[in-house]
């Protein structure tokens, strides 16, 4: 065996010098790939991928189509095999699952909705067996109570007494849990979430019944013991319908003040009070109706009605003539003794007498119908309502439209009350709305008041007030900035004038200089003298020059350049 092992390695070793380093990384990435594959599989193959939320198979189709049903409200992912059992994603899904359905009772009678418990040995005894069962039905109850969400911890403990062979001398089956409620959860004033839990441990374990059960806090107060809970439930019961109550309320009141709204503004309907007495106990009623019979009936061709009825028919008929005439009998006693006839009848023996006796038994038939009423809780038995209707404040106005005002400085006000006839029609409105009925005792009034508008006019002098002050600022803005405007205009033109005055004495003195200057200078040239002129006297009469042989040039040029220079002016 060796000297094999010592050839294979010998010839692997031969291959593996012989082969490439392209042939021995592909290699080497295909033995790796194989042993991750292989690691995959075990360690997938190991794990559920999902675990069944009841041991025993659904087999009630509705019942599965129910729990089904609450686990997608629940947004928990599930699977039904071909045998009714149903599969969700792990444990804990399971755990709180099964916690919502006991306490909605949607587990199937006679289905546990816990783990099974594994056995690793196989020489245990029955004893061991036994507790074995008690501790795993112990902890896996505690497990699903902890999955509910308004519960932190749960302690529960268990009493499974052995099976005696009478039931008279079998021992009940009890259960204590301890919970520890969640801060704010409400758990313990729940009565549909403790009914909840004790369904919950009833079906935990086999012969548990709920008067063997018992439920307190962590205070060590009793939860399920709902004789206690009687005027609990009441108080809610009363919470309950007075929330009712103040809806209907809200809603009429609400539907009122809408109409009104449109006809006399809001800020003129005041509703006082709405009060709706409501009847909240069902009740049942039987009634026996008697009516004729139909003897013909009418036919719908004809314009005219043919029925005939009768009041009953004879069914059946008895008639009972008796009729005695004589002296009757007297019994006598036996041969050789006297009769029993009292002393006070024996002077009538010999009397004459007539008897006669007629009777008539008839029965009649009637058409009978009973009727059963039945009258649901919640219905309305009398509203009572409340409503005060404020008139109308005008503002006062001069004979030229401006606002009067008061002594004290406020806005003047004339008051309109509403009408009388007003007031009616509001009334028999507010009458039809919520259905009026004088045989149920119903009442509505409808009454003119004066409202209270002093701090409503306070604030709209107040707004007046600072319109007028906005309005008189602007005012006085543009009077100013039209004078500005206007001393601005004045001054460009006083001294545009005042310019063009001084442009035109400048422009005359350099006309007179330029004119004695050139009489100068002809004097000068009729008396043969030589001038010297200045270098701004030649650039002058260069530029005289220039300007002049422009002109003749270009006429057109010089006129829109001297129309520029007006423009400028």
């Amino acid at each position: 065996m060796n000297d094999w092992l010592k050839r294979m390695r010998e010839q692997l070793s031969t291959l593996w010098k012989k082969w490439t380093a392209v042939q021995k990384v592909i290699l080497t990435v295909i033995v790796i790939a194989v042993i991750v594959g292989i690691v995959l599989l075990v360690t997938f193959s190991s794990t559920p991928s999902m675990v069944p939320l009841l041991t025993s198979p659904v087999t009630d189709e509705e019942a599965r189509n129910e729990i089904s049903f609450r686990l997608n409200e629940e947004g928990v992912e599930h699977s039904i095999s071909s045998e009714g059992i149903i599969y969700v994603k792990d444990r804990k899904t399971a755990q709180r699952m099964i916690g919502i359905l006991a306490r909605e009772d949607l587990i199937p009678p006679g289905t546990s909705p816990f783990a099974m418990f594994q056995m690793d040995r196989w020489t245990l005894t029955d004893f061991e067996r036994d507790v074995n069962l008690r501790e795993a039905i112990r902890k896996s109850l505690e497990l699903h109570i902890k999955a509910l969400d308004d519960i932190d911890d749960a302690e529960v403990s268990l009493v499974i007494p052995e099976r005696a062979l009478f039931t008279e001398d079998q021992n009940p089956t009890t259960a204590s849990v301890i919970i520890f409620p969640r801060p704010g959860s409400g758990f313990t004033t729940n009565r549909k979430k403790i009914e909840g839990l004790v369904r919950l441990v009833k079906l935990a374990v086999e012969g548990l019944s709920d008067e063997n059960i018992v439920i307190t806090d962590h205070q060590g107060i009793q939860l399920n013991d709902f004789a206690d809970l009687i005027d609990f439930d009441k108080q809610e019961l009363i919470k309950r319908q007075q929330k009712i109550k103040r809806n209907v309320e809200l809603i009429y009141k609400k539907t009122i003040m809408e109409e009104l709204s449109r006809i006399f503004t809001q800020d003129r309907v005041s509703i006082l009070n709405v009060d709706i007495e409501m009847d909240f106990d069902s009740k049942v009623v039987e009634t026996e109706e008697h009516f004729p019979i139909t003897m013909i009936a009418d036919n719908p061709k004809t314009p005219y009605d043919e029925t005939e009825v009768a009041p009953s028919i004879t069914r059946s008929f008895e008639t009972t003539d008796i009729y005695f005439k004589g002296t009757g009998f007297n019994p006598e006693g036996p041969p050789g003794q006297e009769g029993q006839t009292p002393p006070a009848y024996k002077d009538l023996d010999g009397q004459y007498g007539e008897y006669s006796d007629k009777s008539v038994m008839q029965n009649e038939e009637v058409n009978t119908r009973i009727i059963n009423e039945e009258t649901a809780g919640g219905m309305i038995k009398r509203i009572t309502i409340g409503i005060a209707i404020d008139g109308i404040w005008n503002l006062v106005y001069d004979e030229k439209g401006a606002l009067q005002f008061d002594p004290g400085g406020a806005l003047a006000r004339e008051y309109s009350p509403v009408d009388d006839e007003e007031l009616k029609k509001a009334k028999t409105l507010v009458e039809h709305a919520i259905g009026f009925s004088r045989t149920r005792g119903d009442s509505v009034t409808v009454q003119h008041m004066q409202f209270d508008h002093t701090e409503k006019f306070k604030s709209e002098d107040g707004k007046y007030r600072s319109q007028k002050r906005v309005q008189q600022t602007i005012l006085y803005s543009l009077i100013a900035v039209g004078v500005i405007v206007i001393a601005f205009v004045v001054f460009r033109l006083i001294s545009r004038e005042m310019e063009r005055r001084r442009r035109l004495r400048e422009e005359e003195l350099s006309r007179q200089h330029q004119a004695m200057r050139e009489a100068a200078l002809r004097s000068a040239e009729e008396e043969g003298l030589e001038v010297q002129m200045s270098v701004e006297e030649r650039a002058r009469l260069e530029m005289q020059e220039n300007a002049i042989n422009m002109a003749r040039e270009h006429p057109e040029d010089v006129a829109q350049l001297i129309r520029t220079w007006l423009i400028e002016e």
